[in-house]
């Protein structure tokens, strides 16, 4: 999922300052080449011959891309004014996705496109966190954890048990499909377990989701 910046009005965004490349730890952001970059490793080496310097790999923000950038030791780097922010999604209007915060009432749209396949673990009320880079959104996360009710599966077999190896696939209300164990019918969400993990949407989801199940049974 790529994302194209949303521009904000009017921006209320803190002071971003120059960094030195001794500054560097995992974690700082900084904009290089006109982009937004995080910064996943970092070595400062001191060579016997020759000047000191850093050896970084680093992720874009918009991207997803993974580089290794080394930057001279004592060089100046501008700090990329990235933060995140909680607004909560309200509603769809035809291809938009609507978030407000709750203390101003402004209002944020992104697309479609933006959005992508987090589509799936999306429901009205939810505390989204938005990630800002120059006053524009770049990207957003959904909660860790997210209560969602199974709307159609096939009907469990009689002996059905949570102990039981395998599984089906089964739609939840917000039109995700994951593999759940054979006991789970209609509703089970709701009623027999408190929560499952979408890990982000990570395609790993549905393993996850019979583990939690298996731990949270009532």
């Amino acid at each position: 999922m790529r994302f194209s910046p949303k521009p904000l009005s009017p921006p209320r965004f803190p002071r971003i300052y120059a960094l030195s490349s001794n500054d560097i730890k995992v974690g700082t952001n900084l904009e290089v080449d006109g982009a937004p970059w995080r910064i996943l490793e970092f070595l400062h080496v001191k060579p016997g011959k020759g000047a000191a310097f850093v050896r970084t790999k680093m992720r874009n923000y918009i991207t997803g891309n993974t580089v290794e950038k080394t930057f001279r030791a004592g060089s100046t780097i501008d700090e990329a004014n990235v933060f995140k922010e909680t607004k909560q999604f309200t509603y769809k209007d035809g291809s938009q996705f609507v978030f407000m915060d709750l203390n101003t009432f402004e209002e944020i749209r992104l697309d479609e496109a933006d959005v992508g396949d987090k589509t799936k673990w999306l429901k009205e009320g939810m505390d989204c966190i938005l990630l800002f880079w120059n006053g524009k959104v770049i990207d957003f996360e959904v909660p860790i954890t997210v209560q969602l009710a199974v709307i159609d599966v096939d009907p469990g077999l009689k002996g059905d048990t949570a102990s039981g190896g395998s599984t089906k696939p089964a739609t939840l209300d917000t039109g995700a499909i994951v593999n759940v164990p054979l006991f789970v019918n209609v509703g089970f969400l709701q009623h027999e377990f408190d929560q499952f993990s979408h890990r982000n949407a990570n395609p790993a989801i549905a393993d996850f989701v019979v583990r939690i199940w298996k731990d949270d049974q009532i």
